[in-house]
Order: C-alpha cells, then sequence, then structure tokens
C-alpha cells in the first residue's frame, strides 16, 4: 500500500493502532494480531498494535499507555466498527483528551481514521464476500433440543449505563475497564460474588457516566477508571460506598461534582 492511499506519509517513529469494540476469547485477539500482522506488512517501519474499546485486553487506554514510552511521534487510530455511531467518535475523542490532560508524560500527536464504510475499497470488499460465500446445510428434522443454564449464584450486581448521555461521556470505556477487572480480579467468585451488566437509561443524565450498584442501589457518577478501581475495592469488596463519586436521593437536582471536590 502505497504513502498516499490510507495512511498517509509513513513515518519511521510512527504508530497504528487498530482498535475493535470486543474480545470475548482467544479468537478475536488472534484475528486482530493477524490483521496488525497484514497492516505492518504495507506499512514497513510504523509501529502496529491494537486494543480493545468494550472488553478485552489491551484496553484503548492501555495500549496508549504503552506507546507513550516507545519513541514514536505520532498515531494513528483506527477504528475497525461498522456501523459507525456518532456517539462512538464522541467518547473516543472525549476519552484521548481526558486522558492526556491527566497523563503528564510528553504525548505523540494522534489522530483517527476515518470511517472504514467511508472507503472508496468497501463495495469492492463486499464484493469479495458476496463470491466467497459458503450455503449454510441445515439437516431436515427436529430442532436441536436446548440446553439448560445455572442461575448464577452471584449477590451484586453492576449496572453501567449505555444511554446517549453516558455513551457521549464515555461509558463504553467504562464498561472495558470494569469488564476487565472483572477477570483480572475474579470479582464474579470474590466475597459475595459480583455479575456486571450494560443497561439503558439509569436516570441522572447530567451525571453521565453512570453506574449503579446492587443490592444497595448506590449510583455512582461522574465515573471514571480510577473511580471503578475504588468501588470495587471499596463498596463490593470492603462493603462501604465510595463517597467522593456517590450520589445518593435527596428529593433535589444535583450537578456533577468537579473532579477537586472528589478528593
Amino acid at each position: 500500500m502505497s504513502a498516499d492511499n490510507n495512511f498517509p506519509g509513513v513515518a519511521s517513529r510512527r504508530a497504528i493502532l487498530l482498535i475493535a469494540k470486543s474480545a470475548f476469547a482467544a479468537s478475536p485477539h488472534l484475528e486482530m494480531r493477524r490483521l496488525a500482522d497484514l497492516v505492518a506488512a504495507f506499512q514497513p517501519g510504523a509501529t502496529l498494535r491494537f486494543a480493545f474499546t468494550e472488553q478485552g485486553t489491551p484496553s484503548l487506554r492501555e495500549a496508549l499507555s504503552a506507546l507513550l514510552d516507545e519513541d514514536v511521534d505520532n498515531v494513528v487510530i483506527v477504528p475497525l466498527v461498522l456501523p459507525m455511531e456518532p456517539s462512538f467518535h464522541i467518547w473516543l475523542t472525549g476519552s484521548l483528551k481526558r486522558w492526556k490532560a491527566s497523563d503528564e508524560r510528553p504525548w505523540p500527536a494522534l489522530s483517527i481514521a476515518r470511517d472504514i464504510a467511508s472507503s472508496a475499497l468497501m463495495v469492492p470488499l463486499i464484493g469479495n464476500l458476496l463470491e466467497t460465500s459458503e450455503e449454510l446445510h441445515v439437516p431436515p428434522g427436529k430442532p436441536p433440543t436446548m440446553e439448560g443454564s445455572l442461575v448464577p449464584s452471584q449477590k451484586r450486581r453492576v449496572l453501567v449505563c449505555a444511554g446517549g448521555a453516558c455513551n457521549s461521556a464515555g461509558a463504553d470505556v467504562i464498561w472495558n475497564h470494569l469488564r476487565n477487572q472483572q477477570e483480572r480480579r475474579k470479582l464474579r467468585v470474590t466475597g459475595d460474588g459480583t455479575m456486571t451488566a450494560k443497561c439503558t437509561c439509569l436516570g441522572p443524565c447530567n451525571l453521565a457516566p453512570v453506574l449503579q450498584v446492587f443490592p444497595e442501589g448506590t449510583y455512582y457518577g461522574g465515573v471514571t477508571e480510577e473511580a471503578v478501581d475504588r468501588i470495587i475495592t471499596e463498596h463490593l469488596f470492603g462493603g462501604q460506598a465510595v463517597e467522593d463519586f456517590a450520589y445518593h436521593p435527596t428529593g433535589r437536582k444535583q450537578r456533577l461534582r468537579a473532579p477537586s471536590d472528589q478528593n
């Protein structure tokens, strides 16, 4: 691929970061690695990395943090996402600005590639997929018997709001961090056990991003990755609400407290 195609002017100190939404098993990680290797073959001299924005390791923030310690001048973020919802781009740019403001290390220049659906190569790609399609054969007879399911024993639930306001404020990043921490810190089997889930609007949109912890029903607003870590340690494991980020019902409208008030 020439330098004047999708990635203008490849430089020796350039990084390309491919991002997808989720990976629940080893196979998606291997597929992202394969894609990164393919791109690397057409972008000699560039550093290739991949990350996930909702669930999977490394998370976008982790991948960016690692690149800060490498000798790169600019990072091009390539979202491999279809469809590219406006809210996705909003929270992506907002999260990048927030992370940069909170990390004192020197940052390379950041840019975001266009929506892949807008590429002139999309139609030929779909044509190629049509040519390689395989017919689905369904054997006659009765449908397979549905397997049973275990009822979860976990007593705690953490709901992460996925409404419009929360998505724009970076809820997907919070969800990514929470799900990764669920695996790392064994939330399902530690203490009372915790299950995590996305949900539609939780209500207090002006406190976005919002999550709620049950069985207490505690609301948390202005949630960051650091807040998630404290909620896990102090609330899920310790049984005490994290008052720096907690919002309790008062019967009156509440405003999102400034970060300086959450210390």
